[in-house]
């Protein structure tokens, strides 16, 4: 879509001296689970993918950080190496002027024949980097190991990942064995290429605490610089913790050796989080029991620092960047920005650590790049890989889609990667990290304005009497989208005056059309009106929308298909309405299409939400509740979409300016009889009065997609309304 984007950009032009430059990167870790190995590549599709590749270069992107991992090249013995996978991807990487930084282990504990806790795990892995300097010499940038203060943590101190240890002893003992194999795999490939450069990556967060828990945030804030620390020859006997390795069965000639062969970070790579950054608090009633933590002494929560309210005290990237230039006055770079959440929050955050790059270069700090990371997603990540439940969150590419679709991040690393800014309506509203409701406890001070100009760019979304318009407000509002929803009464669209009025009074950069006539018997009666809110309507607002380069989101039905085909709709699928309503909506897809091709259009199918009391689920389980009869159809297979779901995809899709037709619908066929059967299920109510009705000819309206199934299953969106639900059932 060509968005006309009436502010200036949020970010400044900026000569090629002035800014980082941007790197990619791809979730690529191999952890172990006990005895059960995940490989982000392979879970996100990337490792049967030769062409995301070229995705890649199509950005601008020139530096890559990929994996040459040990775990895949030499799973079973140390030199019996397989290299033809890798040598396809580097040599394309060659070919399209990509250069990598090699990364040798991420997250992991090398294969089977070692780990983390073995005495040879350096050796070892110093032999798989001679091995690959030697097979691709000319790689000149390598992260032998993957946050190794992260990784020994996660291994070696909280249980999560292989091998499992629970103690300050395992953690020291994991975190030194890492180290060393960093010093020990550069020497390795310095006597191939001595011009080799060690791109050293650490999750660098910071601890803030209550005054009683000063003594924990001073311990785990020492600790959060241990592995830059040794590498650096740093932990001599001045330092603060060098008695306490000792303690733990690190001898002397072991930290010995770090200060006999120092290898500083040629560039120190800071990977920030939102939840990096933690805060101390001994008073846990105040905070959900999931934060509940603790140390050997006393019990305290342990929460995002971003919910609390301190402000005396700096948070965020610009601070943690500055501290690492200052501590150790090396090259700097971020080599993961990402954000597990809405499009929008992707993008707020990129922007933010963007800023803060550019901030600090302007002062004078050796700033060299920005790796926007997880290209292709993740999986999992929001358990810490520790369960396998498909949890997928897109990246700059979504990989639910075949090939990967790009994403708004796309667009941003594009734009950033050869023009050094970008810029999105949504960026005139800071992320929630900096909303007034973040707050666990909300401060009783007046909140702060969430926009960052003076006049946000909005969405104009109709139906303001509607189910959907009223839900498409509610999560938009959620979402920090400046928007303003209307009724008939603000703007008639049916009207092209009343249309165009509301344009030039709200300057929308999107208009979302959820508007419309929705009584699919009734509408039998009343043709007419049907055709000329659902068809006109739509059609209006498409061309007004083509004439001011607005973006612009139409919803459609499953009714557009007459359910004879036998299996579920795709988009391609030829329509063939049986009914009034089908047609008017089959009528308004191709208005649209013909007044503005960019336009997005949605179709969807019987959707259900908490916020209202009638759609089929509530309206069942309220008879239910009630004990009264309930009839419900077997005849017909639909796919019901949870309202909720349904808007955060709409959303989604619009940020990221998609445009044609796309299908949005929970995933899994089911009739209304065996809805109306799980929802009473999953709410603890008896269902003995629900009828089964034969409807009749067996009919499919399901609809699926060959675009990219984005929306969840079923299964937990039917959970999700019995525990959402804002209006009880009685």
């Amino acid at each position: 879509m060509n968005a006309h984007y009436p502010n200036a950009e949020t970010t400044r032009a900026h000569s090629a001296s002035e800014v980082p430059e941007l790197w990619g990167g791809i979730e690529c870790t191999v952890a172990r689970v006990r005895e059960d190995y995940r490989n982000q590549a392979d879970e996100t599709g990337h490792t049967q993918r030769d062409a995301d590749l070229d995705l890649v270069a199509s950005l601008g992107i020139r530096t890559l950080r990929y994996p040459v991992l040990w775990e895949t090249i030499s799973p079973d013995r140390p030199d019996a190496c397989d290299w033809r996978w890798h040598d396809r991807r580097i040599n394309r990487m060659r070919e399209l002027g990509i250069a990598p930084i090699a990364g040798l282990v991420h997250h992991g504990s090398g294969p089977r024949y070692t780990s983390l806790m073995d005495f040879e795990f350096p050796e070892k892995l110093a032999r798989h980097a001679a091995h690959v300097a030697e097979r691709y010499p000319w790689i000149d940038k390598y992260t032998p190991v993957n946050e190794p203060l992260t990784t020994a943590r996660f291994s070696g101190l909280y249980g999560h990942w292989y091998p499992h240890g629970t103690d300050e002893r395992c953690f020291l003992r994991t975190l030194v064995n890492q180290c060393r194999a960093v010093v020990l795999s550069m020497a390795a490939i310095r006597r191939v290429n001595p011009a080799a450069q060690l791109v050293q990556t650490e999750d660098l967060g910071k601890t803030f605490s209550t005054p009683r828990l000063q003594y924990q945030a001073d311990y785990e804030n020492d600790r959060r610089w241990l592995s830059f620390d040794l590498l650096c020859g740093r932990i001599t006997r001045e330092h603060p913790w060098h008695d306490i390795f000792l303690k733990n069965g690190i001898s002397a000639i072991e930290l010995d050796f770090f200060v006999d062969h120092p290898c500083p970070p040629d560039i120190v790579g800071i990977n920030h989080y939102l939840t990096s950054e933690r805060y101390l608090d001994e008073r846990m009633e105040m905070f959900p029991e999931h934060h509940h933590a603790g140390n050997l002494m006393e019990r305290y929560a342990d929460v995002e620092a971003v919910r609390i309210d301190f402000a005396e005290r700096p948070t965020g990237p610009l601070a943690r960047l500055r501290e690492a230039w200052e501590r150790y006055r090396l090259p700097v770079a971020v080599t993961e920005a990402h954000h597990g959440n809405t499009r929008d929050e992707q993008l707020r955050w990129l922007s933010e650590v963007w800023n803060a790059t550019v901030q600090l270069k302007s002062e004078g700090a050796d700033i060299r790049a920005l790796t926007v990371w997880s290209l292709f997603g993740c999986v999992d990540w929001n358990t810490l890989l520790t369960q396998r439940n498909g949890f997928y969150e897109p990246g700059v590419f979504d990989v639910r889609s075949n090939p990967p679709r790009p994403t708004a991040l796309a667009h941003a690393a594009q734009s950033l990667a050869t023009r050094g800014r970008f810029d999105h309506p949504v960026l005139d509203h800071g992320g929630w990290w900096l909303r007034h409701d973040r707050f666990y406890n909300a401060p009783e001070y007046p909140p702060a304005a969430a926009a960052l100009v003076s006049r946000p760019r909005q969405i104009l979304i109709t139906g303001a009497t509607g189910t959907l318009g009223r839900a498409l407000s509610r999560i938009a509002t959620l979402r920090g989208l400046d928007h303003v929803l209307v009724s008939r009464r603000d703007m008639d669209i049916t009207d092209p005056a009343s249309v165009e009025a509301a344009i030039d009074k709200h300057k929308p950069w999107a208009i979302i059309n959820a508007a419309g006539y929705v009584r699919v018997d009734q509408a039998e009666r009343e043709e007419e009106r049907c055709f000329r809110e659902n068809a006109l309507g739509a059609e209006i607002i498409a061309r007004s929308c083509a004439r001011h380069g607005i973006a612009y989101v139409a919803f459609s039905s499953d009714l557009v298909f007459d359910g004879l085909l036998g299996r579920a709709y795709v988009e391609s699928d030829a329509v063939n309405p049986m009914n009034v309503y089908g047609r008017s909506k089959a009528q308004a897809e191709r208005l649209v299409r013909e007044a503005f091709p960019d336009a997005l259009v949605v179709r969807t199918s019987a959707f259900f939400g908490p916020w209202d009391q009638y759609n089929f689920v509530h309206m069942t389980l309220r008879a239910l509740a009630e004990g009264r009869r309930v009839e419900a159809s077997d005849a017909v297979l639909v796919s019901p979409t949870y309202v909720p779901d349904l808007a955060h995809a709409a959303l989604d899709l619009l940020v990221d300016r998609s445009s044609g037709v796309w299908h949005l619908a929970n995933r899994g066929e089911i009739s209304w009889h065996e809805l109306a059967l799980r929802a009473a299920k999953e709410a603890g109510m008896e269902a003995s009065g629900l009828v089964r009705v034969d409807g009749g000819e067996r009919r499919v309206t399901t609809l699926s997609s060959e675009r990219g199934l984005i929306l969840p299953p079923l299964e937990g969106a039917i959970s999700r309304f019995v525990r959402d639900v804002a209006v009880g059932f009685r």
